[in-house]
């Protein structure tokens, strides 16, 4: 029971860290209409990932309580309207995550004795959970009660992020062989990995906006899309479904973004595609994973996939919204469609070559 409760803590941050991002997409669509603004948002939030900060958990964690607490400002009009503090509290709430998750899971391996099976299971129960209630509570008590309930998900973590911050200061925090090199040798940037970021991280940096303005959605709906898709992304992560070509994910990715449009299709069947989309998306990192065989073992391959892609998909939540400002929302979809169409000719390779090293 004892080793139950920090993984059950971990589990409820993640769900905790997921409804407050997916519901900041949804405020921000609500504050701004600007699809450039509204890409700032994932941009922001992704920009952390790429910068040398210190594995501090305590403080890290400390942060990111408090950009929770200015995100309920926020939602109690507090602030004013200004699309300003959200996304200052989204790049404090991913600096504060990017600087505790480590030293936090390193506590709960080696002090708590937890799994890393659990603790990726944590993680994907955590972001259905997050996103599911993203949908079900704004009907409720609209971003307010969102915010409320993200913060008692965060809450239970904060005593071990303490305790964590402590042994660091006192210098007995559990130390861990790294799997990433060494600073002499960074991680490499590999280009399809980007690329891919790229298509993903431009797919859904107008999600929240084109369901509240092109789709005439609810909050609901934009969480029960997150929901399906994370639903799906967890079932293509077990190996569920064939085996398939390295281009055909990429193909029916472009094929389901453009059957949502399809005339008649009701909303649940909108939500529904998603489902399959996250199989795909899974599926396709598994297979790009596989391909980079030549640069190191599982792990590090993954650390390639996870940094190149982070690039890739703020560069991509900036191109799509600058795009979709000049051009109109409404196009943002079929470039959407081409720009995974165009994917599947370009990025099925047998190995990875990295841009840089």
């Amino acid at each position: 029971m004892k080793r139950t409760l920090p993984s059950l803590a971990w589990g409820s941050a993640q769900a905790g860290m997921a409804l407050t991002l997916a519901s900041t997409g949804w405020l921000v669509s609500g504050l701004s209409p600007s699809p450039l603004v509204n890409s700032l948002l994932p941009a922001l939030g992704a920009l952390p990932a790429l910068l040398p900060l210190p594995a501090q958990a305590g403080r890290g964690y400390g942060l990111q309580l408090a950009s929770a607490l200015i995100l309920l400002g926020v939602s109690l009009k507090l602030t004013g309207a200004s699309v300003i503090w959200p996304l200052l509290a989204v790049l404090l709430f991913g600096i504060g995550g990017q600087m505790s998750r480590l030293p936090l899971q390193l506590q709960l391996l080696e002090a708590e004795r937890a799994s890393l099976q659990t603790l990726r299971l944590g993680d994907s129960i955590g972001q259905l959970l997050g996103n599911l209630l993203t949908g079900l509570l704004f009907p409720l008590g609209k971003a307010v009660l969102q915010y409320a309930n993200s913060l008692v998900l965060l809450l239970p973590l904060l005593p071990m992020a303490l305790a964590s911050g402590q042994a660091q200061k006192a210098g007995s925090a559990p130390q861990r062989k790294p799997t990433a090199p060494p600073a002499a040798a960074p991680i490499p940037l590999e280009w399809r990995s980007t690329i891919q970021g790229l298509l993903f991280g431009s797919l859904f940096s107008l999600l929240a906006l084109w369901v509240r303005k092109v789709g005439a959605g609810s909050c609901l709906d934009f969480g029960m899309v997150l929901t399906a898709y994370g639903l799906g992304r967890a079932l293509g992560g077990t190996g569920f479904g064939p085996r398939l070509p390295q281009a055909t994910p990429y193909l029916l990715i472009a094929a389901l973004l453009a059957i949502t449009q399809a005339p008649g299709l009701p909303g649940w069947g909108a939500v529904l595609v998603f489902l399959p989309m996250g199989v795909l998306a899974a599926r396709s990192d598994g297979q790009l994973v596989a391909s980079l065989k030549s640069l190191g073992d599982e792990p590090l391959r993954w650390q390639i996939l996870e940094r190149s892609g982070a690039i890739g998909g703020l560069a991509g939540a900036l191109a799509i919204g600058a795009v979709a400002q000049v051009l109109g929302l409404t196009w943002a979809l079929p470039i959407q469609v081409g720009a995974f169409a165009m994917a599947a000719l370009l990025l099925p390779s047998r190995d990875g070559r990295p841009i840089s090293s």
